[in-house]
Parts: structure tokens; sequence; C-alpha cells
């Protein structure tokens, strides 16, 4: 249980966030536009009650926009903040990798997805970013 990690894309990258840090896994849900909230804020939705920040996780790492057309899927992770519900192209599987395959994120990693992930994985064909959920909710004020 302890390396269990729920994975999805983004961008063409795989991420991975520990399972133990996700609540829940929804499609894309109808969301309340927050005024003056900075540009990684796509709004709020109402989880049964629960009022949930949801930020965009493209916009976020300062990759291109998603097309309109294209579904998000919302990924409710708990953080020190509450419950955030972030927005990724599409949810993987859980994953639960050696710890030997883990490594400091290299280089090539773009500076600002860099600054989100914790760690690499090296997978049989691909690379799993461990993305730091604290820093991935985190959005400066646009104020």
């Amino acid at each position: 249980m302890a390396n269990q990690y729920c994975t999805f894309r983004l961008g063409g990258h795989l991420f991975g966030v520990p399972v133990e840090t996700v609540q829940e896994v929804l499609r894309q849900q109808d969301l309340t536009k927050v005024p003056l909230a900075a540009h990684q804020i796509r709004g709020l939705i109402n989880l049964r009650g629960q009022i949930v920040i949801t930020v965009d996780l493209r916009a976020q790492m300062g990759l291109p926009a998603r097309e309109e057309s294209v579904l998000a899927t919302n990924v409710v992770v708990r953080t020190s903040e509450g419950a955030t519900s972030l927005l990724v192209d599409e949810i993987g599987d859980v994953l639960e990798p050696d710890l030997d395959r883990f490594e400091v994120p290299p280089s090539t990693v773009p500076a600002r997805v860099r600054e989100l992930v914790t760690k690499v994985c090296k997978l049989d064909h691909d690379l799993m970013l461990v993305l730091d959920t604290d820093k991935a909710v985190a959005v400066e004020s646009a104020a």
C-alpha cells in the first residue's frame, strides 16, 4: 500500500500521485467560475455538498491548453489545504513500482514541471513523474 501510485496523463507525460492522497476520480464536472481567480483555477465543483477548488494542472505547469472538445478528468486529492480537484487529460492505472526504480527528476524535465515533482520512476516503457500534490495545488493569487 505504501508504494502505490494513481497515474494519469497530462500533455503526453505520465504522472503519479500516492494512492493514499486520492479521494476519488470523476468525469469532467460542471464548474462554477470564480471571479478574479488565478488563471490556473478553473472554478469550483460541488462534490456531494463539499465545495472543491479545481486546479487546471496544464495551466499550473505551463503546458498548452487542452482543446475545448476534449473532456478532462477530475482527480480529487487530499492535501494540507483540504480536498482539491486536479484537471488531468486521462486517468491511468494504479502502479506499484519497485523502490529501486525511483530517481531525482532529470534536467530534461521542464523546469516548471520539475518544481512540482518530487521524483521520477523509470518504468519499462515510460517515465512516471511523481507529483507533489501540496505544491501542485498551491496557486499564487491573481491580486
